[in-house]
C-alpha cells in the first residue's frame, strides 16, 4: 500500500493526479476510488492506494482517503 496526496483534480472529466511519497505523480480515475466519492475529494488530501501498470504507465487504484488519527 502506498501513500500520497491529491495533487490535481479534473472534476469535469472524473480524473486526477496523486503525488506519492517518492515524488512520483500518478494518474487516477474516479472508478479507482474506494469508500469515498470523487466529488468529496480535496486537493492536498492524504490518500492510500495501490499502483498498477497501464498502457500509458503506472496509475493509482484502490484509492482511499487516509483517516486522521
Amino acid at each position: 500500500m502506498h501513500t500520497g496526496k491529491i495533487k490535481k483534480l479534473v472534476k469535469e472529466r472524473g480524473f486526477g493526479f496523486i503525488s506519492d511519497t517518492d515524488g512520483r505523480e500518478l494518474f487516477f480515475h474516479s472508478s479507482g476510488l474506494v469508500g469515498t466519492t470523487f466529488e468529496s475529494l480535496r486537493g492536498d488530501e492524504e490518500v492510500t492506494f495501490e499502483v498498477e501498470s497501464s498502457e500509458k504507465g503506472p496509475r493509482a487504484t484502490q484509492i482511499s482517503v487516509k483517516s486522521a488519527a
